[in-house]
């Protein structure tokens, strides 16, 4: 899978659970600055992305994750 194509993957399913418009997510975007997220809802994502792309992350790594890029990134790394 491409970067680009992963970054929008992972736009799409940020979005869904945290409940935003993917339109208004970037690479930049920060999970709490901009998303104001709780924890339930990473837990839900982490979930997503394992399902969806076939990797296993530790849901303490994902947390520690401050943007989406940052999340990109670490989901790479299990690829």
């Amino acid at each position: 899978m491409e970067r680009t194509e992963l970054e929008a993957q992972v736009i799409k399913m940020v979005a869904a659970s945290y409940k935003h418009d993917a339109a208004g997510l970037t690479m930049e975007t920060s999970f709490a600055d901009d998303l104001g997220g709780a924890s339930v809802q990473m837990v839900a994502l982490v979930a997503e992305i394992e399902n969806e792309l076939d990797v296993e992350l530790m849901l303490s790594d994902a947390s520690g994750c401050a943007t989406i890029a940052d999340l990109v990134a670490l989901i790479e790394g299990e690829m």
